[in-house]
């Protein structure tokens, strides 16, 4: 009686449409691991897919125009001695990746300009500190070369990737499996969901949670937490009935949801993801056909339903596109990459508008690629907000810098900690110039190592072709 029948909102029409067969990645072996990651991660130039592998753990990385059927011999990223259990991109740069594996081992690769020539099986770093198999990495997101990774240890460790260090290791604050890790919007603060039912808000710097809520959901099946740009945090679980719920928390008081919703009774992990520009969150089912979509507002009910997409085939994970990577023209909102059991499916979300000129209602600046901080200033306690970018005239990539990691001497390390103050400044300086030259060289070496690679993948390209055209001619 007192609700207005229909709710203002410009994205009450949002509608999702799969993309035509020959626009699809065909022929894929999509991962069978037993594992709620989404198996997928896509930037503004490739798509990466965790596949099947024998002997150890392999994903894909496509140049996101590389449709069609994918040959088996495609080239992988192939260094895990164990199945590769979560992927993601690093925000500030399109061409370096982080993939966590069974193998107790975090990976951080750098993939060529133009995609893979051959496969991959050295990694610029290998990040070793795990006792178990690492299901989570996440990038810090304004921060250049902090990684975040939690492992089945129990243990989250935060790496500095330009040294290939863990600085901070978070232990002893979740007595089981880790769930879902997330950063805020500039990275102060990470929210997690364990398996003993808690959502924990933590400031990683000082080695202390914030904010926590025990059985933020009674169900004893995975959960999982996510921040929103304003703070707040909105999680995924299951009721004491197995019924899937949606929740909002405010950090600074957790004794009560801020808003719950019962949703169904399937039991697929609901993996949650959000855009903080149109503060929609969209909510895909492990094994769903459907994707459903929210938008959050400060009004009750707080959380929106606004519509859901569907398709017959049930999807094994899911990709979803940073806003730079839309194009503006069409007024495309979000794109997501659906995993079948042999294929990528792309799926365009539009908000339905009748002209053709850029939406700036739709389009508000967004997180660019340039991160705001160094990983040396966040560590010492700096904050830095996402450096944003206008979509006015689509985006343009620039050139990405190569990942260099530069080793510190552990042996030298230890003592300089205790002498802090009487240590000449001068000391550590002199052995730069050999690691930079040392660095320089190995960038040579592997340069023409990728060039001899292609070299002889054309050669034998070239005389396949010829054979080719010999019988055509007979």
């Amino acid at each position: 009686m007192f609700r207005r029948v229909v709710r203002q909102s410009k994205f009450r029409h949002v509608f999702g449409q799969a993309v035509k067969n020959d626009q699809c990645y065909d022929d894929i072996r999509v991962s069978r691991v037993t594992w709620d990651s989404s198996f997928c991660a896509v930037n503004p130039k490739f798509v990466a897919i965790i596949i099947e592998a024998s002997g150890g753990g392999a994903f894909l990385v496509l140049p996101l125009h590389k449709t069609g059927r994918i040959d088996k011999s495609y080239p992988t990223v192939c260094g895990h001695t164990g199945p590769v259990l979560d992927i993601d991109w690093c925000p500030h740069n399109d061409q370096v990746i982080a993939s966590g594996s069974e193998d107790c081992t975090v990976m951080v690769w750098q993939i060529p300009e133009n995609g893979l020539a051959s496969s991959l099986s050295e990694p610029v770093v290998v990040l070793e500190g795990h006792s178990k198999r690492v299901g989570i990495v996440t990038w810090h997101p304004t921060a250049r070369n902090v990684l975040l990774s939690a492992g089945c240890d129990n243990l989250i460790i935060i790496w500095n990737v330009g040294t290939g260090e863990a600085l901070i290791n978070l232990e002893d604050m979740h007595p089981d499996v880790i769930f879902s890790v997330c950063w805020n919007r500039n990275g102060s603060l990470i929210c997690t969901a364990c398996k003993d039912k808690k959502v924990r808000v933590i400031d990683p710097r000082k080695e202390q949670i914030v904010a926590e809520k025990d059985k933020a959901h009674e169900g004893a099946r995975p959960m999982r937490a996510i921040f929103l740009a304003d703070g707040q945090v909105f999680t995924t679980g299951f009721s004491r009935m197995s019924e899937r719920q949606l929740a909002l928390w405010n950090p600074r008081n957790m004794d009560e949801p801020v808003t719950v919703h019962e949703m169904d009774t399937s039991n697929g992990v609901l993996l949650p993801f959000y855009d903080p520009d149109t503060n929609m969150v969209y909510l895909c089912g492990k094994g769903d056909s459907s994707i459903r979509y929210f938008e959050i507002t400060d009004e009750a009910p707080f959380v929106h339903y606004l519509n859901t997409f569907s398709t017959k085939e049930p999807q094994r994970g899911m990709g979803f596109m940073p806003k730079r990577g839309l194009d503006v023209n069409k007024c495309e909102i979000a794109r997501f990459y659906k995993l079948h059991e042999r294929k990528c499916e792309p799926i365009i979300m539009t908000v339905p508008r009748k002209s053709d000129l850029f939406q700036d209602d739709l389009y508000p600046d967004t997180a660019g690629p340039d991160c705001a901080l160094e990983a040396e200033d966040w560590f010492e306690g700096k904050n830095g907000d996402p450096i944003l970018i206008s979509l006015k005239h689509g985006y343009i990539p620039g050139k990405n810098r190569d990942l260099k990691v530069v080793k510190k001497n552990v042996l030298e390390n230890k003592p300089a900690k205790k002498t802090e103050n009487t240590a000449p400044a001068h000391k550590p300086a002199s052995s730069t110039p050999s690691i930079q030259s040392e660095a320089k060289l190995d960038e040579i070496l592997k340069e023409v190592k990728t060039l001899r690679d292609l070299i002889g993948s054309q050669e034998k390209r070239i005389a396949k072709l010829e054979d080719q055209m010999s019988k055509i001619s007979i």
